[in-house]
């Protein structure tokens, strides 16, 4: 069996369902993002020398394929979801929230970590956390794109992905810190203004 089913060559795919829709719909550009997200979240992990960000990347790339999938699936008439009710996606919990609402809290008791907005590129795996945490964020703005449509926003999806790339921002921060590095943004020249708790 080929990965290549050719049924995409038109420009269309299939939804959680069976429904087809345009590539370029915005329920695909959301969970694509997702994808994405994963993708790099997973490049990220592979640079990444601090064991404990790396396991709860790796934990948290699992749980992205689980809101990818809620996402894909769609409103679905009675007789699709009965079609793939053995196979339906599983929900985004209120706990795996709750999870990241943890980790940002415990993150923020390291000193230091809140002190200045980021520059990124001062390392290597904290600016690749930097790129999971600005795709985060396009996935989050495609996700309530999708609901300001009228389509079905699955609950807690933006929550997730609105708490899981505050956790990326200071997932960097961890480990621009662990290796010695000032990535502040300020640097005497350029002090700022006070639009944000962190200038």
């Amino acid at each position: 069996m080929s990965i290549s089913t050719k049924r995409g060559d038109t420009g269309e795919t299939s939804l959680i369902g069976g429904k087809r829709v345009s590539k370029a719909h915005l329920r695909v550009e959301a969970y694509g993002t997702i994808d994405e997200l994963i993708s790099v979240m997973g490049f990220a992990r592979s640079i990444c020398e601090n064991a404990e960000v790396r396991d709860r990347t790796k934990a948290i790339q699992r749980e992205l394929f689980a809101v990818s999938a809620v996402v894909a699936a769609g409103p679905m008439k009675k007789a699709a979801k009965k079609a793939v009710k053995r196979e339906a996606p599983p929900a985004v919990t209120k706990e795996m929230v709750d999870a990241l609402t943890a980790d940002v809290h415990e993150a923020e008791k390291i000193e230091g970590l809140l002190a200045d907005w980021a520059l990124p590129g001062g390392h290597a795996a904290a600016a690749a956390f930097d790129i999971a945490r600005t795709t985060c964020r396009r996935a989050e703005r495609q996700v309530v794109r999708l609901g300001e449509k009228g389509d079905r926003v699955p609950a807690n999806v933006l929550a997730y992905l609105n708490r899981l790339s505050d956790l990326l921002w200071l997932f960097g921060r961890r480990l621009e810190k662990d290796a010695g590095v000032d990535g502040a943004l300020r640097d005497g020249k350029h002090p700022g203004t006070g639009w944000s708790r962190a200038w």
